[in-house]
């Protein structure tokens, strides 16, 4: 049920959606066009919650990638992690995905009807967009396999018969340079077989700066280019094929310090140059500064085909979407994001993505009954080779943390281990997945149509989805590997037994322990517990335990989802302006695998494992996989249109159960399954023709969130807490776009505008792991004003630009040329307790394109 909240809210856009008329005068909007149902239909027309950006809008707003759509549409969320490839799409404040190639997203990414299963396919420029839109909520009906939170459709423009085309060049700050080109027209003058053939490059310095002299970080460096054919043999068929490939190699991804304390003093004890620095740069996050001694490395390569075929029968069209892509990525990185020299990550991966869409689609006009039958095949093939290097300072800077229990050196005494074994740089690890995935499910949908204004509509699919994943590593890490309570040490007993014989002033022996435990067990107690908490800093360190490679006798390694999935719906026409409707739908999304070295086996397994003989050395337990996740929404909404625009509007509850979450921890991520999270909200979309050449579009999310069940989430240091009746992180409850473009026809043919949007976010913690009570657990001291805890920001985004008659034009453009400050998203420092790490968002950028139409 919505809360009081959301009904106040909806009761309030509803009234404005049934008022509209009073803006009404003459003249009239381009109607917009949407395949959110799979059918072509009109914005207003479709009773779905989706929003639409428009190619004349992509264009003028100089939106170059997907990443920059989120300035126009308030219900999405886009941010960039470590690595360029770790990009991560959020609907209505749910999406997942990234750092982890066995996560696929909740948020499904479609360009051109073909699905993209990782973001790493997914961020690269694409010439000749026609629109992009963006469905709320589960789409899991139509649109198959992991659409659970919703779905970004990407619609690039078909051939042309008639030749037409542009060039653009472009200049900006941080030396950007930009050139793009497209053409398309009828192939060799033939009137059934039309081409297009468009590309780009954008390249730009990097806007952090090195403090010790390497390259900037945070460039752009990314090539693109897509070909299309269009074949119309008869007036009944058509065939697309389109080929394409991007390439991105950049040094991403810029990381600050938010907050110093704790293991900064070791840090700058290592590291000479770390307490010499500028205070300015020491204590502002936003300084631009880079502290790392190392350059990082991005690479993609993404490259596919595709075949569109459809055919118009006398009653029903057919559609097939074939595909095929390939795409390989690799990062590595400082992982310690500071000058010591201490750790370094890579991955390498490759995917191979085929995929398989028939659709049947009913067209008789004035039926009582339209329906839509269809099939959708994915085989992916993933490989992922990884691992993490220590380097030249990392022992030294284990030593000054472990050093309250005891050196690293007099820990390889007692346990007879070569000096200088523990944290050496020698010491590495190699990690090795794969996973086969082959998945299909059947849908179909049928629209009633009562009468002509009430038409009830159902829809149901049902996906089986099967994973065969192997998981192995090269691990050296001995400290990982000593069990503290029971690996014996040169004196024949335990490490925690040897310090408790030493505090007891007793010759650290068997004996010593023995008449402790026997003539003074309250004694042995107290000391034992004391010693306990001393070396508990030592376990924490462990950070590298050995990995036990599946499958194997007791993992099997395999997963076989299944589920059913449906929507109803009711639509009401009031009239031929105003639809109304309202609708429940199901969401599937099939297991994660966690395909990374913090990949362990359950708890439940322990016993089997133990029996089989499988138990490694200092045995760790987490969870290999996170089950599927499940979502539901009610929504109702409501779409008002007039002379010179329309309000859409729509309120909803909508749950996740069991929603997979990869949450960092210091030193590892943990993928687990919150119970169940729920938001409810409301989104308005509007557009307004104030005058005939002045037009403002406004768009408002809010929601209110909650964990209804999530009583095992990981929290600080590897604890478990319970977040039930919490708020999770980085969901701002208030998000609000608005857009003015004024446009203007001059008396000799030339053609101008000025655009300038405004995005909103209200203030809201970053995550649960680093909370306000995480905070206060880890002693945490910050430099810096408290509300950098707070991810809220407030974006203003110009643009303006001439066209001459001959096609001849010129844009200038800013994006956040207010220089707002905010962090897309933080998390603790990489084996430094008490440092918050985050990523500060892009300061404003500006520059001009000449482009010529032809």
């Amino acid at each position: 049920m919505l809360k009081k909240s959301a009904l106040l809210g909806t009761s309030a856009v509803l009234t404005l959606a049934l008022a509209a008329p009073a803006f009404a005068q003459s003249g009239t909007v381009d109607e917009i066009f949407t395949t959110a149902t799979k059918r072509e239909t009109t914005l207003q027309q479709t009773p779905v919650s989706v929003a639409v950006t428009s190619s004349d809008t992509i264009e003028k707003a100089n939106i170059i990638d997907v990443s920059d759509l989120q300035s126009v549409v308030p219900s999405l969320r886009i941010n960039t992690l470590q690595a360029s490839q770790n990009t991560n799409f959020e609907i209505r404040g749910f999406g997942n995905g990234a750092n982890n190639a066995g996560i696929e997203p909740s948020v499904g990414v479609f360009v051109d009807g073909v699905y993209r299963s990782r973001s790493a396919a997914s961020i690269g420029d694409l010439p000749k967009l026609e629109r992009v839109e963006v469905l709320s909520g589960p789409q899991s009906t139509l649109f198959g396999k992991n659409a659970s939170a919703g779905v970004i459709s990407v619609v690039t423009a078909k051939p042309k018969f008639e030749t037409a085309g542009h060039f653009e060049l472009g200049l900006g700050n941080y030396n950007l340079t930009t050139a793009k080109a497209y053409i398309t027209g009828s192939l060799a003058g033939m009137d059934n077989v039309a081409y297009s053939l468009g590309g780009g490059v954008t390249k730009r310095d990097g806007y952090v700066e090195s403090a010790i002299g390497l390259d900037d970080v945070n460039d752009r460096n990314r090539y693109n280019l897509r070909g299309q054919m269009l074949i119309e043999p008869t007036d009944n068929v058509s065939v697309r094929l389109i080929a394409d490939f991007s390439k991105l190699d950049e040094n991403c991804c810029h990381v600050s310090n938010f907050t110093e304390s704790g293991a900064t003093a070791a840090i700058g004890a290592i590291d000479g140059d770390f307490t010499d620095r500028d205070i300015a740069d020491a204590t502002n996050p936003f300084a631009y500064v880079a502290y790392q001694n190392t350059d990082s490395v991005n690479k993609i390569d993404d490259a596919g085909i595709s075949a569109h075929i459809d055919v118009a029968f006398e009653t029903f069209d057919l559609t097939s979407i074939t595909s095929y892509r390939q795409n390989s990525s690799y990062y590595k990185t400082d992982a310690d994001y500071s000058l010591n020299e201490s750790l370094e990550v890579a991955s390498d991966q490759e995917l191979s993505t085929l995929t398989q869409e028939v659709r049947l689609t009913s067209n008789t006009p004035d039926a009582k009954f339209d329906w839509m039958v269809g099939a959708f095949l994915f085989d992916e093939d993933v490989t992922q080779i990884g691992g993490l290097e220590y380097g030249a300072d990392l022992r030294a800077y284990i030593d000054l943390l472990a050093g309250g229990a005891a050196t690293l050196g007099g820990i390889e005494a007692l346990h007879g281990i070569a000096p200088g074994t523990f944290f050496g740089d020698q010491i590495e690890t190699v990690e090795t997945f794969t996973q086969d995935d082959l998945a299909y499910s059947v849908f179909g949908t049928l629209d009633f149509h009562v009468n002509d204004r009430l038409t009830l509509t159902g829809g149901l699919n049902f996906t089986s989805d099967e994973k065969h994943v192997t998981g192995k590593t090269v691990n050296n890490d001995a400290f990982s590997a000593i069990d503290f309570a029971t690996t014996p040490t040169v004196f024949g007993i335990s490490f925690v037994d040897y310090n408790i014989a030493v505090a007891a002033g007793m010759t650290p022996d068997a004996a010593s322990i023995a008449f402790l435990q026997t003539n003074a067990a309250a004694t042995y107690a107290a000391i034992e517990a004391g010693v306990n908490d001393a070396i508990s800093d030592l376990r924490a360190l462990q950070f590298q335990p050995q990995f036990l490679s599946f499958p194997n006798s007791v993992e099997d390694g395999e997963t076989n989802d299944e589920k059913l999935t449906y929507a109803l719906r009711a639509a009401y026409e009031v009239d031929d302006s105003l639809n109304m409707y309202a609708s429940y739908a199901t969401g599937f999304k099939s297991s994660s695998w966690n395909l990374s070295r913090d990949s362990r086996p359950f708890s439940a397994d322990a016993a089997s494992l133990t029996a089989a003989g499988l138990t490694l050395a200092n045995q760790s337990y987490s969870g290999r996989l996170a089950e599927p996740e499940f979502a539901k929404v009610f929504e109702v909404g409501v779409k008002k249109s007039f002379d010179r625009g329309y309000v859409n509007a729509a309120a909803f509850t909508q749950s996740i159960e069991d929603f997979q979450g990869n949450i960092f921890v210091g030193t590892s991520f943990t993928l687990t399954n919150a119970g169940e999270t729920q938001v409810n909200g409301i989104e308005l979309d509007s557009s307004f023709n104030v005058t005939d050449n002045f037009n403002i579009k406004a768009a408002v999310t809010a929601l209110d969130p909650e964990y209804t069940d999530y009583q095992n989430a990981p929290g600080c240091g590897g604890t478990v807490v319970d977040l039930t009746g919490t708020k999770p992180g980085n969901i701002s409850e208030l998000s609000v776009s608005i857009a003015g473009t004024y446009n203007h026809e001059f008396d000799n043919g030339m053609k101008g505008y000025l655009r300038g949007d405004y995005q909103h976010e209200s203030d809201t913690e970053y995550g649960n792991t680093i909370s306000s009570d995480c905070y206060t657990s880890l002693g945490i001291t910050t430099y810096q004003a408290p509300d950098y805890d707070q991810r809220g920001q407030d974006l203003v985004n110009l643009s303006a630009g001439l066209t001459l008659e001959n096609g001849l034009g010129i844009q200038v453009w800013g994006r956040n040329v207010t220089n707002d400050e905010y962090a897309g998203s933080q998390f603790p420092g990489v084996a430094q307790t008490g440092v918050i790490n985050g990523y500060p968002n892009q300061p404003a950028t500006y520059g001009v394109n000449v482009r010529k139409d032809f």
